[in-house]
């Protein structure tokens, strides 16, 4: 009997692999709708920026309803692991949220991750008991040890965050995706649809999308364009590539001809 193909965070599954950000929509009702046209049934909350629980203020609860998409807090905008682990301990404390994500920068310019106190932080947190998620870069060797650290996901950026730029290197996440043995997330970076058909075909569970849908001139369709691109790139891997070659070969077979 053929396996069905799940998609599992800690233990849970979901049906979609998109994973879409919250912020820089012009309002909560342009969020609902991209989210509801992505298909996806987790959203990243920044938990600084985003109001979640202040009633007397528009709160995104109203729009997207927690009990039937999956709320993974994170760090954005967090500079070391003090503001970090405080900011998800808050989460927990106010929401009840176990699933996170974690993201610990380095600077203001590159928005690259620290690495150091992301393995640190990921440690401490794995031990007071939640389920992490971790943005990352692209190194094999710290994606391992993040792994071996207890996180739940591992999220290697395919480029600068909000960059647009796309996989810079394939290489790279492919060893990670062989390597893994919890999911591996493209995170940060990707800037159309065919960024994440290609970081689905090279075998990532995952994309998380923010800013290419948010930023779009049709940010709705854009959420229904990388729905698709999801799904044909997981198909895509799936159904395993033919072989390249580096002359051409014929398409026909040659027996047989008149």
């Amino acid at each position: 009997m053929k396996r069905k193909d799940t998609f599992k965070v800690s233990g849970k599954s979901y049906k979609s692999r998109l994973i879409v950000g919250t912020g820089k929509y012009k309002s909560f009702i342009e969020t609902a709708k991209a989210v509801k046209a992505s298909g996806a049934d987790m959203v990243t909350v920044a938990v600084r920026r985003v109001n979640i629980l202040d009633k007397r203020k528009p709160i995104l609860t109203d729009y997207l309803n927690p009990k039937k998409i999956t709320y993974l807090p994170n760090t954005a905008g967090c500079f070391n692991s003090k503001e970090a682990l405080r900011t998800l301990r808050l989460a927990r404390e106010m929401g009840g949220w176990k699933l996170v994500k974690l993201e610990v920068l380095g600077d203001k310019k590159t928005l690259y991750p620290n690495m150091i106190e992301t393995i640190e932080s990921t440690k401490v947190l794995v031990k007071e008991g939640f389920k992490v998620m971790v943005y990352c870069t692209d190194d094999p060797l710290l994606s391992k040890k993040l792994e071996d650290s207890g996180a739940a996901a591992i999220m290697p950026l395919a480029s600068p965050i909000g960059s647009g730029l796309g996989l810079q290197n394939k290489v790279n996440i492919s060893m990670i995706v062989k390597q893994s043995k919890v999911p591996v997330i493209v995170d940060a970076g990707i800037g159309t649809a065919s960024d994440a058909t290609i970081a689905m075909e090279l075998g990532c569970d995952g994309v998380l999308i923010n800013s290419a849908i948010a930023n779009a001139k049709k940010p709705i369709l854009m959420a229904k364009a990388f729905k698709d691109a999801v799904i044909s790139g997981r198909n895509s891997y799936l159904a395993g590539r033919m072989e390249k070659n580096l002359i051409g070969k014929e398409s026909t077979p040659s027996l047989g001809l008149i």
